[in-house]
């Protein structure tokens, strides 16, 4: 496996610098900037670990928070986890997304059980916002324990280059079971991409909140809000059929017919990496939001493999759940009938 992009001191963004990208500019407004923890003593630090916070976005309001992994690693104790609880009740309030930069070692060993406690609340708020309002993580660092399952349980997952996830890290994966592995191939974007927990992957910092900032404006800020509409942009110059080869035995990329229908020729794939054989995103249609579910001929020939009906039916509860129309195109000829091959998909 290829080493990761190493971020680059100027590409490397501080919490508030993150913040401040995902958010127009001048409308951040931070929250709990002066609690602490009481049982971190004379290493307390005002805010404990998380920078929280609102702001607008394309003009609507988001709610969001960063973890600051250069304190305590990014831990999180009692005080770190109200705050991120205090975003989350306030974007329910306000029918308002959340986004969260993660990037966090776990669960604060000085903290025990109420450190445990707080990813407990953590975790129930994320799953009661559900279907609710957007929930957004960018995982933009080394992300462990309850680090890991907080953005799982969230609906959009974005990785830096950089960054991984994982349940317990290589030091533990050596004592228990005698292997090296690095952190980046026990949870790095290329593992997650490929099983489908990472929905986005980005270079850097800026660009991974740049690339939240798209996906909003496809989404409603409340599942009983409208879409945001755009305005419409013409479809490239080109017919769609061009791209269909006569011959029903070659095969072609369905992203060329795609970008030949859809406002500007531009849509924002989901999960590239997951599922190749299907192509899943969203678009816009005379300024109007499409989610797009759509057979991939170039990869088994559009031929349907176990992951392929997971990430449909992912990509068509997102959809629905965001009130968007959606597009299908189906050209698949067959189910794999290689076993052994499907988990290559």
């Amino acid at each position: 496996m290829e080493n990761p992009q190493v971020l680059s001191v100027e590409d490397r963004l501080s919490p508030l610098e993150r913040l401040e990208a995902l958010c127009d500019t001048g409308t951040l407004e931070l929250i709990r900037t002066q609690v602490t923890s009481s049982r971190m003593g004379d290493k307390a630090r005002a805010g404990d670990g998380v920078l929280a916070g609102s702001g607008l976005v394309g003009g609507r309001p988001v709610f969001c928070y960063a973890q600051d992994a250069g304190y305590a690693g990014g831990s999180l104790g009692e005080s770190h986890a109200d705050s991120i609880v205090r975003v989350m009740d306030l974007a329910e309030r306000s029918r308002s997304p959340v986004v969260g930069f993660v990037g966090s070692g776990g669960a604060r060993m000085q903290e025990g059980v109420a450190a445990l406690g707080g990813y407990g609340r953590i975790f129930r708020r994320t799953v009661a916002l559900s279907g609710r309002v957007p929930q957004i993580s960018v995982v933009s660092g080394l992300s462990a324990g309850g680090g890991a399952y907080s953005p799982a349980l969230t609906d959009w997952i974005v990785m830096t280059r950089d960054a991984s996830m994982f349940l317990t890290g290589p030091g533990v994966v050596r004592e228990a079971l005698g292997e090296d592995v690095t952190a980046q191939q026990l949870g790095g974007h290329r593992v997650h991409e490929r099983n489908g927990v990472c929905h986005f992957v980005a270079p850097t910092d800026r660009q991974a909140a740049g690339l939240v900032r798209e996906l909003l404006s496809y989404l409603p800020s409340h599942r009983d809000l409208p879409v945001p509409v755009a305005p419409a942009m013409d479809a490239p110059d080109r017919d769609p059929a061009e791209f269909v080869p006569s011959l029903a035995r070659q095969v072609y990329d369905v992203r060329d017919v795609i970008s030949a229908l859809v406002d500007g020729g531009r849509m924002l794939e989901v999960a590239p990496g997951w599922a190749r054989n299907l192509v899943t995103g969203f678009a816009r249609i005379d300024g109007q939001t499409v989610g797009v579910i759509a057979n991939q001929p170039v990869t088994w020939a559009a031929s349907w493999t176990w992951p392929a009906p997971r990430r449909a039916r992912a990509s068509s509860r997102s959809a629905t759940t965001s009130a968007s129309r959606c597009s299908c195109w189906s050209t698949h000829p067959a189910t794999c009938p290689a076993p052994a091959r499907r988990p290559r998909a």
